[in-house]
This record gives structure tokens, C-alpha cells and sequence, in this order.
């Protein structure tokens, strides 16, 4: 059974950090493309990153390139999303998600397993 679960959200204000993690099983870690998407109250969900399965292809959405960072540790089964200079329209729940295939992808539809998700509020 694949199992995907996040970690590492909560409150913080405008311009902080916080890293999350998510931490998988159940499948062939290093054979799948990482993602994290987030959904806001209202709105569809949304990429924010991929990272390729060895970890050297990165693509980020336009919103957050220069302030988040994706990384992967095949041998902890875990992939990272440190976020920084947090702002309020960052608010959301955020999902990890696996795709089998070497390249990364901003494509949700692409994506076959998902985590349940973490909550992360940026406040003014």
C-alpha cells in the first residue's frame, strides 16, 4: 500500500520559514518523479514544484522560483520543500504527490499517489 505523508506545516508570519517533508512508502521511491501542489479555500489545486527521481531536474511554479527549494533523500524515502520569505498568499494545504518517470512534471493529472496534506498559514 503507498503511503504519502506530510509533515512540518503550521503558522507563521509574512516573510518566515518553514521546511516540509514528506515521507513515502509502499513504492519504489527513486523511480518516481516528486511533486508538491497546494489548494487554497476556493481555489483548483496548484504546482508548486517537481523534482526529478535522481534529484538533479528541479522546475518551480513562477510564484514561489527564488523562494522555495525541493530536495529529495532516496535513502529516507522523504522529498523537502523549504519554503522561504513566506508571504500570506502562500496560505494553503499542501500535498506531496509521486509520478512514475524520470522528468519532472507541473501536470496534476500526472500524478497517481498523493498525501493527505499539511496546512501551512502565513499571517500579515
Amino acid at each position: 500500500q503507498v503511503q504519502l505523508v506530510e509533515s512540518g506545516g503550521g503558522l507563521v508570519q509574512a516573510g518566515g520559514s518553514l521546511k516540509l517533508s514528506c515521507a513515502t512508502s509502499g513504492l519504489t521511491f527513486s523511480s518516481n518523479t516528486m511533486g508538491w501542489f497546494r489548494q487554497a479555500p476556493g481555489k483548483e489545486r496548484e504546482f508548486v514544484a517537481a523534482i526529478s527521481w535522481m534529484g538533479g531536474n528541479t522546475v518551480y511554479a513562477d510564484s514561489v522560483k527564488g523562494r522555495f527549494g525541493i530536495s529529495r533523500d532516496n535513502a529516507k524515502n522523504t522529498i523537502y520543500l523549504q519554503m522561504n520569505r513566506l508571504k500570506p498568499e502562500d496560505t494553503s494545504v499542501y500535498y506531496c504527490a509521486a509520478k512514475t518517470g524520470i522528468y519532472p512534471s507541473s501536470n496534476t493529472d500526472s500524478y497517481s499517489n498523493w498525501g493527505q496534506g499539511t496546512q501551512v498559514t502565513v499571517s500579515s
